[in-house]
């Protein structure tokens, strides 16, 4: 895909902790900004906003998929390639992180 293009990062994260987490964060290298984003419709009218952190409940888990909560990725720093692996770290409000690597799909495999 294009660097220009911007693109939507969809994950689960699980908690198996006995408290909630909450997560602040993202970044990654393969895009200049990485921001919490949440979707939501009432009726006919559909709306997308950036949030500050989304909590994840202990014991649970928190899914970042297409209508709900997932990431806003924009300006990589150059184009990405399908089948191909980027590096994502994520972070949260007791100032842990995890870092893992997501797979890069086309946009024909929306959530899957």
């Amino acid at each position: 895909m294009p660097a220009s293009l911007p693109s939507s990062g969809y994950f689960v994260v699980s908690n198996n902790g006995d408290k909630p987490a909450t997560l602040t964060g993202a970044e990654t290298p393969a895009f200049g900004m990485a921001m919490l984003h949440k979707s939501s419709s009432n009726g006919s009218t559909s709306t997308m906003a950036m949030v500050d952190s989304a909590d994840v409940p202990a014991h649970g888990t928190l899914a970042f998929a297409p209508s709900g909560y997932h990431l806003m990725l924009e300006d990589a720093p150059k184009p990405l390639k399908a089948g191909t692996t980027i590096p994502l770290k994520l972070t949260f409000s007791d100032q842990s992180s995890i870092s893992t690597q997501c797979d890069v799909k086309p946009a024909s495999t929306l959530g899957k």
